[in-house]
């Protein structure tokens, strides 16, 4: 890590020690001093930190130093080869929440391959697009429908509801896709919009049994798809028979 002052050499031993409390209560005391000679630390520590808390807290400090110096160094860390890096300069800009910075959520950043960056551009998208660009933003992250596990559905589900009812019409005309994957998750989605209170597993079972009779679920499909294959049909061809 950078360190060019007895000063900086003290707060990376902090931010680097074996227990992770130590890391912890090192981030608080720099976000409580705000002492902006240490956001190059911080964001260098946001790279490679393994603990969820403490990663957390990195963000918390580079939100109170001025956003003038870290909005520049964090704009620089989304070219970053790391997936770390580009996730947590992604989170921390959701949390500094300046709008002078949605220009820099790129498409290729909310198609990332992968999930965890794409996860937290999906967030960092919602949290920074001003009002004009939100249907824009929509038809982008409808694109990701029936991306992932369920943490990476859930995860989108709730971007795209916390765009807010705009998204109704977009999610309705992706509950008629072909693929069973995109409408049932669109479907959940709608559900979770009209009922906040919903889990994300309950609204993709309903989902899933609103589809048309004969159309089958993500698990038919593949499960049909698999016994072809066991048999030497064309899996390709078994998918798009069963889709249309």
């Amino acid at each position: 890590m950078t360190s060019t002052t007895p000063q900086d050499s003290r707060v990376a031993n902090a931010l680097s020690a074996e227990s992770s409390s130590i890391r912890l209560q090192a981030a608080l005391a720099v976000g409580s001093g705000a002492d902006a000679g240490c956001t190059e630390l911080l964001v260098e520590r946001c790279a490679i930190e393994p603990d969820f808390f403490v990663r957390d807290m990195l963000s918390w400090a580079l939100t109170r130093l001025p956003s003038e110096i870290v909005l520049p160094r964090l704009h620089r860390e989304l070219c970053s080869g790391c997936n770390q890096a580009r996730s947590q300069a992604l989170h921390t800009l959701s949390k500094i929440g300046d709008k002078s910075a949605w220009p820099w959520i790129t498409r290729e950043m909310l198609d990332d391959p992968d999930d965890g960056v794409a996860r937290t551009a999906w967030s960092a998208a919602v949290a920074l697009v001003p009002d004009g660009e939100k249907a824009f933003l929509a038809e982008d992250l409808v694109r990701q429908l029936g991306r992932g596990d369920r943490g990476v559905q859930r995860s989108l589900s709730r971007a795209l509801i916390n765009l807010g009812d705009m998204i109704e019409p977009i999610l309705e005309r992706a509950a008629q896709s072909l693929d069973p994957r995109v409408a049932a998750h669109a479907r959940a989605t709608e559900l979770l919009r009209q009922d906040p209170e919903r889990g994300f597993e309950e609204a993709i079972s309903e989902a899933r049994l609103m589809l048309t009779p004969g159309e089958p679920s993500a698990e038919e499909s593949d499960t049909s798809v698999a016994r072809a294959e066991s048999v030497g049909v064309d899996s390709v061809g078994v998918q798009e028979a069963m889709e249309c």
